[in-house]
Formats: structure tokens, C-alpha cells, sequence
């Protein structure tokens, strides 16, 4: 899990991030799961081929993480990464989740497109709650909302 995700970050994006930047997934168990969060791996024979995760991060709210596909397994209809944020969705909705919040870089172009597609709408960084963990490669932001809430206009 962590070679694939840490691979498509250094070398499909040139980020300077490692493993060590990236605490959280270490441990997923206490830092995505028992804080009300959920962390799903996809594989294919022994190995992963895609990740997304959820953090609780309060008020009904969580942050999207780590959505990450093989580009070996990119496409089809409906794609990997399709069937895994499906899954997410479902889960928030179980959970009664209003809004799902993300940050991603700027050269995720496809990443961009995909979220769109999916709903997701571009926000400025202020517009986030507090709560939300940005990581220092963040500069694109995005919200979606799942349900009509007062408690944020």
C-alpha cells in the first residue's frame, strides 16, 4: 500500500514526499479507523492496486485522503477509482456525513477532472473548516456536499 502510493506520487508527480512524510499510514488503524474513519485497500492477486481513505475530522465532516490508482489499473468502465470513491460515498452516507472536503496539488489534472465529475466543487483554502488536515503539497481544494446544512453556508 504504502510502495504504491509513495511510487505515484515521486514519480507520476515529482513530489518530494516519502514515507516518513506520511505518518498516517504507518498506522492506519489509529489514525484513520479508530477516530471514525475508514481506510480501504483494492488489490488484485498479492498485490494493491488502489487506496482511498476517509478521516473523521468533526461536525459530520471528513477529509478524502490517499485515493490512489495503479496505472496498470486505470480506466474501464467503471473504473477503479470510481468503484472506490462509490465506496466512500456509501460509507459517508451510512454515517450521515454532510460534506467531504480534499486537497490535492496542482498537478493532478486528471485527479482534478475526476472529482468534478464526480460532484466535487473547487473552494478556496479559507473555506475549509479547521479541522481539515492539509498536507504541504495541498494547493487545490475541494468540497462536497452530500446533504443541505445550516451549520455551513
Amino acid at each position: 500500500m504504502i510502495e504504491l502510493i509513495t511510487a505515484i506520487q515521486q514519480r507520476e508527480f515529482g513530489l518530494q514526499i516519502t514515507t516518513a512524510d506520511q505518518p498516517d499510514l504507518i498506522d492506519v488503524q489509529a489514525n484513520y479507523r479508530e477516530p471514525g474513519g475508514e481506510f480501504w485497500v483494492a488489490t488484485r492477486g498479492p498485490g494493491v492496486v488502489g487506496t482511498i481513505a476517509a478521516i473523521n475530522i468533526g461536525n459530520g465532516e471528513i477529509a478524502l485522503r490517499k485515493l490512489f490508482v495503479a496505472t496498470a489499473h486505470r480506466g474501464g468502465r467503471p473504473s477503479l477509482a470510481t468503484r472506490l470513491i462509490s465506496r466512500l460515498l456509501d460509507w459517508a452516507a451510512d454515517r450521515e456525513v454532510g460534506d467531504i472536503y480534499l486537497g490535492t496539488t496542482s498537478r493532478m489534472h486528471a485527479a482534478h477532472r475526476f472529482y468534478e465529475r464526480h460532484g466535487f466543487i473547487g473552494i478556496d483554502k479559507r473555506q475549509l473548516p479547521g479541522s481539515f488536515p492539509v498536507m504541504a503539497v495541498d494547493s487545490r481544494f475541494y468540497r462536497l456536499r452530500l446533504r443541505n446544512r445550516e451549520a455551513h453556508p
